[in-house]
This record gives C-alpha cells, structure tokens and sequence, in this order.
C-alpha cells in the first residue's frame, strides 16, 4: 500500500488526526474562554489518492450529509484546476484544511502543500515544498501550537507558521520519512525502508523537542516502520512492514515519557494503523484484507470491528468521527477508478455510503457549531 480548532483569532481547539475537534473552556489571566462546540456534520471530505503512476491523479470528494450525495471531484470544480500528483495527507486545523501534495521525484520539485478553506474547499495558498535543489517529497503533517510539521523523504521536518502560512524552518532528522504524532510537545516521526528513497536509517523512529525544534534521540523499532499514532495516555503505537521476507512485520509501542520501545506484537502483518482517543484501529493483510480494532493497552488485536457483515473489498483507512462515534472505512474498491467510503455506527454496523475519486484515504469532517 502506497503509501498515514477551530482557529478564531485566540480561539484554539486542536484537531486530532486531521478530524476530531474536542471542546474545553480555557482561562487565561482569570479570564474563560469558551471554545466553539460542534452540533452536526455538515460534511465530510475524502482525500482520493488515485491511481498509482498518473500524473495530476489524486482529488478530494465532498459528501454533503443533508442531501446524501457526493462530488467525486469537488476541489478541482471548485479552484478549476487539479489537486495534483501522489497527495498523501489531509487534516484539519482551525478553519483550514492542509493536504500534503508528495509529487513524483526529487528533481521534479512538484511537492508541495495545498491549504484550503473548510468551509468552501476553495485554495487559500499553495505552499512549495521544495527548494533551489529538489523538492522534499512530503508525507505527513501534524500541528502544534500554530505550527504545522510535516515529514518527507528527504529525511526533513518542514516546519510552517499556521498564521502567515510560510516555511518556518527545515530540521534534518533521518531518513524516508513518513507518518509523524505529537504528544507533550515531542514530535515522533519514522524512518521507512522505502524502495526508492531509504536510508541506512530505516528501523527508528526519530524524536523532535518542539519547543527547541532540535532532535533528541531515536528509539529503534522494527524494520521499516511506516505508521505512527498516539494515544490519550501518551503511548505511541508503531506500524513496522519488516521486509516480506525473513524479517517479520510487528506493531510495536513507544512510551514518550521514557521514550523507549516497552513492547511489540510480531504476530501481525498490518498496512494501517489509526489511533483516536481511546480507539484503535488497523486494516491487515493485505491479500486478505481484515479490518480489526486494537487493544491500547497490550497491543493485541481484537474482534473484527464491522458486525453486520457488510463487505468491504479493498480497506484503505479509517477516519473516526469523534463528533458521533462513527467510523468511517475508505474502501479503494480492487483499485479501480471509483472508491466509495462507508460510514459505520461505533458498535460496527453500517449506517450510510457515498462514491469518491479512486484510491480514497483519509477524511476530514465540516462541522456546524454553537
């Protein structure tokens, strides 16, 4: 598999993996300041990786929940031209959408981030992510504290300011970068394998002090790790490929505060990994594709997460809606030109679906608020 706040003037609430807005009140020098609460979904946004080797392949899908109908094509109608080549990532930050453009090559320089409007989908600013020598092939991106970081396969963290939407500072860090978390102002980021663009570092995951922007140490995992989620507890979950040989895949644990490896389960083959709260969840096997939630405290798999029997052919990610507790399964349909993504109520049974753009992924949700 190729391949994982609202933002109101002071007004801050962080979303989690891209989806999730959570609502608090704050005080700041005896003040409280209530953050806006959500009260429907209005919408729901799909990023489509597309087909594999085409260029300007991939498109975002928009679900309007009213009507129950879908735009395959929805960022490219709206801004008129195409979303671009290779997108790997979508979230949510404040009144923003940030998705991750990787491109095809170093030499092509045609990486870049595209930042939207959540609640038009039009482009706000596209952000090149590559410089006077190569472009940095892009992968993930999380947010801290009006920041965004996001890894590439140049082995760099590109560190961007939410506000004036520019390029901050650039922390080499390891190798093929891919998925990175945040937990206690540490970013974590792996070091994969990849094929074209590995390293010697390439069974590690790196540690980044925010607060510095300066790496602290590496934490060996398994061969090849890919995925990376945290936890409520701060525990991170590592999703390693191994090499499809004679070195086995497993799905390892971090602790951020010994920020040390304190267990691995090396009895799954997985090709996603998604942490939400208190909720796991993996999609395994690749030939025979399973979806499954997880056990954060020991690490092992449970039952299969979908209990109506609905069939799902080609799993591809999994987005929580923390809003509802539904569950959202992007189905790649064997690879074709049109995926679908169907919604599941949290004890597993299906409640609505919707076509999208090939190979769909991740989601972000279009919330209303009080």
């Amino acid at each position: 598999m190729n391949k994982t706040t609202l933002n109101y003037g002071k007004l801050i609430a962080m979303s989690l993996i891209g989806i999730s807005t959570f609502t608090s009140c704050k005080k700041d020098r005896g003040l409280v300041v209530l953050e806006p609460v959500p009260t429907s979904t209005l919408g729901i946004y799909v990023l489509c990786e597309g087909p594999y080797g085409t260029a300007n392949n991939s498109s975002i899908t928009y679900y309007d929940a009213a009507t129950g109908t879908s735009d395959k094509d929805y960022f490219k109608k709206q801004n008129n031209t195409d979303l671009g080549t290779n997108a790997n990532d979508l979230k949510l930050y404040g009144s923003k959408m940030y998705c991750v453009i990787t491109g095809t090559t170093f030499e092509a320089k045609d990486s870049y981030l595209e930042v939207i409007s959540i609640a038009t989908g039009k482009s706000i600013k596209r952000i090149s992510l590559s410089d006077a020598a190569a472009g940095f092939l892009p992968r993930f991106i999380v947010f801290n504290k009006n920041k965004a970081y996001v890894s590439g396969y140049d082995g760099s963290i590109t560190k961007i300011d939410t506000a004036s939407l520019t390029i901050d500072g650039r922390l080499k860090v390891g190798g093929a970068l891919e998925e990175v978390a945040v937990v206690n102002n540490k970013l974590y980021v792996t070091n994969s394998a990849h094929f074209q663009f590995g390293t010697a570092d390439n069974s590690s995951v790196s540690v980044v002090d925010l607060n510095t922007f300066t790496k602290t140490k590496d934490i060996t995992v398994g061969f090849n790790p890919t995925r990376i989620s945290a936890t409520n507890s701060g525990d991170l979950f590592v999703l390693t490929k191994g090499n499809y040989a004679d070195i086995k895949p497993s799905l390892d644990k971090i602790n951020s505060i010994s920020d040390t490896k304190t267990g691995t389960n090396d009895k799954v083959s997985l090709e996603f990994l998604r942490v939400t709260g208190t909720k796991g969840f993996v999609i395994g096997d690749y030939l025979d594709p399973y979806f499954k939630s997880f056990n954060l405290g020991t690490g092992e798999l449970e039952s299969n997460f979908i209990t109506d029997a609905t069939v799902i052919n080609s799993p591809y990610g999994v987005t929580i809606n923390t809003f509802n507790n539904e569950v959202l399964v992007s189905d790649a349909n064997f690879y074709g030109a049109e995926g679908k993504v169907i919604g599941f109520t949290a004890a597993g049974v299906k409640k609505f679906e919707f076509k999208t753009g090939s190979a769909p992924q991740t989601a972000v949700f279009n919330y209303s608020y009080k």
